[in-house]
């Protein structure tokens, strides 16, 4: 962009000099050291012309490109959250078409180009944000499409998402009741061996029975007894503002797109279950986390979290943190700094 700037600067001083000073050709070549050509293209337009640039052969990417093109075309059909992204397929890729040693990076290339062709493209804008461990998840259902024994049924997805962490666990069932609700808490608590403090939800009816005034409930008495039971304080989002609870939001989706892409084929809902229950703890297993060892901190061969072996004074949420992360665990040290050593921070 700056070098677009640059040039349309440049045309204006060659067209104002050919105007008011030299009056010819060669003489303003000389005078702003420019070549003719590029005087005459001056004169010509005040706006530069557009650099072309040449179509890039791609030999390593055209035996894959076939494969491509037909996966991007059978996502017409799919559901619209169940279709490919470039990573999806470049997985699917490594898998199918192992001969085929392309990079990521090209496939996202030639896929983005290809969906602008088709009309398939969207935007998508994250806001970044910090949680503190163990204090607060997000809860919510999503549907999905999976094949039984042939038949295609559409299935309800339940997911809660740690937002410190990133980790999330899905749990599949034929209706989104308040049974398989409630069931899923249990499951997930166990899941991750512990219970948030704060569970965010947006108003289903499993929890909530009337919506008042602000952010006020009446609740459910059945939710209002489990929440009592396992100690968890809830709050509930502004209706239609999904944005309020937007990390298992787009959990769900990423989730979806990466193990119901394409559309899974079961014999059994335990079957689909399990493989929801494999895909939540291969995504668990990304990153690496020295607070707990992840999902590896009680293996044989791992000596757990480093708080096991040595002081920890903050923790930084994240897995990797993100970089506000890490400068609110700085701050945080700096203060327990001052603490110890009895010194005031405003002296």
């Amino acid at each position: 962009m700056e070098n677009r700037r640059a040039k349309v600067e440049l045309y204006e001083q060659i067209r104002r000099e050919y105007e008011h000073g030299s009056g010819t050709i060669r003489e303003v070549s000389r005078k702003l050291g420019v070549h003719r050509r590029e005087v005459r293209k001056a004169l010509s337009s005040a706006i530069p012309a557009a650099r072309k640039v040449p179509e890039r052969e791609h030999p390593k990417l055209a035996p894959a490109i076939p494969f491509i093109n037909a996966i991007l075309e059978a996502d017409r059909k799919a559901p619209r959250k169940q279709r490919h992204t470039a990573h999806r397929i470049w997985m699917r890729m490594r898998r199918e078409m192992p001969e085929v040693d392309v990079a990521g990076s090209t496939i996202r290339r030639y896929v983005r180009s290809r969906k602008a062709a088709m009309g398939l493209l969207g935007h998508e804008i994250f806001v970044p944000q910090s949680y503190l461990l163990g204090v607060e998840a997000q809860v919510d259902w999503y549907e999905g499409w999976v094949q039984f024994d042939g038949v295609s049924r559409k299935m309800y997805v339940f997911c809660m998402r740690s937002m410190a962490s990133g980790g999330a666990f899905h749990r599949a069932y034929p209706h989104a009741t308040q049974q398989a609700f409630l069931e899923a808490h249990e499951l997930v608590f166990a899941f991750f061996s512990g219970v948030f403090s704060v569970l965010r939800y947006d108003n289903l009816k499993s929890a909530v029975k009337k919506i008042l005034r602000g952010h006020q409930r009446e609740e459910t008495a059945r939710f209002i007894g489990f929440r009592s039971h396992w100690g968890f304080a809830s709050e509930f989002c502004t209706p239609g503002e999904g944005h309020e609870k937007g990390g298992v939001e787009g959990e769900g989706g990423q989730f979806r797109r990466n193990y119901l892409v394409p559309v899974p084929s079961v014999r059994h809902l335990e079957e689909l279950n399990l493989l929801l229950l494999s895909g939540s703890i291969e995504e668990q297993s990304r990153g690496a986390c020295g607070i707990s060892g992840g999902i590896f901190g009680t293996n044989y061969a791992s000596m757990g979290g480093v708080d096991a072996v040595i002081p920890v004074d903050v923790y930084v949420s994240g897995c990797p943190p993100r970089p506000q992360a890490l400068l609110h665990g700085i701050l945080l040290a700096l203060g327990r700094i001052r603490q110890r050593a009895g010194s005031n921070p405003h002296r």
